[in-house]
């Protein structure tokens, strides 16, 4: 949900002149996206946004130069080319992936910042995703397998 939104607010920025906050988390409500202020906030940071001054002196959120989306989108691919396979164990996400392409996933991923995910680790073929709980392993193995 938390890349989903982000993916949003991204597309959001670059089609819109949203100069506040408030603005923001009216047009993802309306978007069906049920977000607190803090949220938004987060978002902001994470995707680092920056106010940048619009026509008639007023500013806008804009994507800065190292533009989220762009890591994105590098992700997807890079993940849909690499990845064989995902797997669960409790709360373990197990990506296995051809052979060398391990580490370059896993990097990417944490770049992402994937919700309940507390830390990777990767090999030459493998990454061990350690998650939260049981529940939000299941979910992320559910979320990165719709990406193969």
């Amino acid at each position: 949900m938390k890349r989903k939104r982000q993916g949003r607010i991204l597309e959001l920025v670059r089609d819109n002149c949203i100069e506040t906050q408030d603005e923001l988390l009216a047009m993802l409500s309306a978007d069906g996206f049920s977000v607190t202020q803090a949220t938004i906030s987060r978002d902001i940071k994470e995707l680092h946004l920056i106010k940048v001054s619009g026509s008639g002196g007023r500013y806008r959120y804009t994507a800065s130069k190292t533009e989220s989306a762009d890591v994105s989108s590098k992700f997807y691919s890079l993940f849909a080319d690499s990845v064989e396979d995902v797997d669960v164990g409790q709360n373990i996400v197990c990506i296995k992936c051809s052979s060398g392409m391990a580490q370059a996933v896993c990097a990417s991923m944490d770049v992402i910042g994937f919700e309940g995910v507390i830390g990777t680790l990767a090999g030459e073929d493998t990454i061990f995703v350690l998650c939260r709980n049981e529940q939000l392993a299941a979910e992320l193995r559910s979320e990165l397998l719709k990406l193969l």
